[in-house]
């Protein structure tokens, strides 16, 4: 348990299940959870993150994160606030390079944070509920963990600008058109399936060169390419230097058949 925050570990996959507060909402509890669950990633505890929730309201709408909770900050001023709101920028983008395969599977309201969050997770996946959306604007600010600043990156400044300049909401069809999700599937138990699925497949990887890739993919992002290239070269040298890459020659023919071979303990690597 982190705080707010429920972790089931199972076969070095967490389970991560959104439950708390009225309706999802995250405010410094749920920040300090994370906050303490991206410690606990970055030390190689796990290694997928699937986050989901099956929490419905008292009038059936299911719900995923309803957003930040504004009603908390009732008193604060203006210091505190700022304060608050770069913690949760900071910690939304800590959960983005955790060193795990992230999934998401989203049924029912993901608005404002819940948006946001689409940006901390490697794969999206969207039931028949699902509903996108950032209505910061019409309470006199703007999305301030990350849909202002990175959203236009996974779903090109056009769409960002309609999400963020009109509070318009998107079903899980048109999020998926657009590339806020990347799947969508008819229930939340065949999100988790799917999710589990994938798990299966990192698990069989060294991880090691699993959160190296990530780590440089994440990099390489908006460099030139000199930059990237000499990023791929670091992260595949990290994993020789490591022994990861000398294992993977000892069982290739193993590995090759769908076996697994026996990679060592995680080694972070650094950009």
């Amino acid at each position: 348990m982190f705080g707010t925050l429920k972790v089931r570990l199972e076969e070095e996959v967490a389970w991560l299940d959104l439950n708390h507060g009225k309706a999802n909402e995250m405010g410094k509890a749920e920040i300090g959870a994370f906050e303490g669950l991206c410690a606990w990633l970055e030390g190689g505890n796990a290694r997928v993150l699937v986050t989901s929730s099956q929490r419905v309201s008292s009038k059936g709408t299911p719900i995923f994160i309803s957003g930040a909770n504004v009603t908390e900050r009732t008193g604060w001023d203006t210091a505190t606030i700022k304060r608050h709101v770069r913690w949760q920028r900071a910690i939304l983008g800590r959960l983005r390079r955790a060193p795990v395969f992230h999934v998401a599977v989203v049924d029912g309201i993901a608005l404002g944070w819940g948006t946001e969050f689409m940006l901390a997770c490697d794969w999206r996946i969207a039931g028949p509920s699902a509903r996108f959306g950032l209505p910061e604007t019409s309470l006199g600010i703007v999305p301030g963990a990350g849909g202002a600043s990175e959203l236009a990156s996974l779903i090109g400044l056009p769409q960002a600008l309609r999400l963020g300049m009109t509070g318009e909401q998107l079903d899980a069809e048109e999020a998926h058109r657009i590339g806020l999700v990347d799947e969508r599937v008819p229930d939340v138990a065949a999100g988790l399936a799917r999710a589990e699925a994938l798990a299966t497949m990192v698990k069989r990887r060294s991880p090691t060169a699993v959160a190296t890739f990530k780590q440089a993919a994440l990099a390489a992002t908006g460099r030139s390419e000199d930059e990237r290239r000499r990023l791929e070269a670091e992260a595949y040298e990290h994993c020789v230097d490591t022994g990861e890459a000398a294992i993977g020659r000892a069982n290739f023919a193993e590995i090759v058949a769908g076996g697994q071979a026996p990679w060592s303990a995680f080694k972070a690597w650094r950009p």
